[in-house]
């Protein structure tokens, strides 16, 4: 199944989307499916980013062949870094490219939706803790991350991370491609079985960590081919069934 947020008539909602259609639910469905029966057509409303996360939680280096790419050594363990939720924007929002940076790059990401609150998670347990998978765009101002060596400022402008445009419950992350498009040009494509540390690993390791809360996101890392966006820049997020989320570029 399908869920995401929503804004028609300046009220946002939940809803599930099939066939074109939202079905308005009466809570978030991190708690449940409950339907008030209300239906809109998709194009009556805006798509909003799907969750409200508290924290974002990224991964670095987690393809193979990205490293490769970076000419870096493969991790012995996930490098993980957080993004504010204050970078969030929807499907259709624009990426905007502060002034502060030179060199901001397009990073396409399978994002991981977590359920409920968990901490400690064994590996074998992780999927009971994952409510489903959207597509995540990881901006990184490249050359402030090579300047200040960790990544925090690098990650965190507002805008830096869109999310959506649903979050899809029914996918093995597994077995996924990843691609992403830039003003319709294929630049990335490659498979999630090309991670180095799967879904399950990534919830377990970060659980270790930190308590995840219902609504966060873990953006599980981006396969080789990431590249500069420039100002009327068309940015496109593909993941073979769970969605499409696409981006514009401007000056800010």
């Amino acid at each position: 199944m399908k869920f995401g947020r929503f804004l028609f008539r300046e009220k946002v909602f939940w809803g599930r989307v099939e066939t074109g259609e939202v079905e308005v639910l009466k809570i978030t469905p991190l708690k449940g499916l409950s339907e008030t029966g209300e239906v809109f057509r998709l194009e009556e409303v805006k798509i909003l980013a799907p969750v409200t996360p508290t924290k974002i939680i990224g991964v670095g280096l987690n393809y193979r062949a990205h490293a490769e790419e970076m000419k870096r050594v493969l991790p012995e363990e996930p490098l993980i870094f957080l993004k504010p939720s204050t970078a969030v924007i929807g499907p259709g929002d624009n990426i905007f490219l502060p002034p502060d940076s030179e060199r901001i790059d397009y990073e396409g990401e399978l994002g991981v939706v977590i359920k409920r609150a968990c901490k400690d998670v064994q590996t074998e347990e992780a999927a009971e803790c994952i409510m489903g998978y959207t597509c995540f765009n990881d901006v990184t101002a490249r050359d402030l991350q090579e300047k200040d060596v960790q990544y925090t400022r690098a990650k965190s402008f507002d805008t830096f991370a869109p999310i959506g445009p649903f979050i899809e419950t029914d996918v093995d992350p597994d077995e996924l491609v990843i691609k992403a498009y830039l003003n319709g040009k294929l630049k990335q494509d490659a498979p999630t079985s090309d991670m180095i540390f799967n879904v399950y690993r990534l919830v377990s390791f970060i659980s270790s960590v930190m308590t995840l809360l219902p609504g966060d996101v873990i953006a599980t890392g981006t396969p080789p081919g990431v590249g500069k966006l420039s100002p009327g820049d068309r940015i496109t997020i593909e993941i073979e069934g769970v969605g499409s989320l696409t981006n514009f570029v401007i000056s800010g």
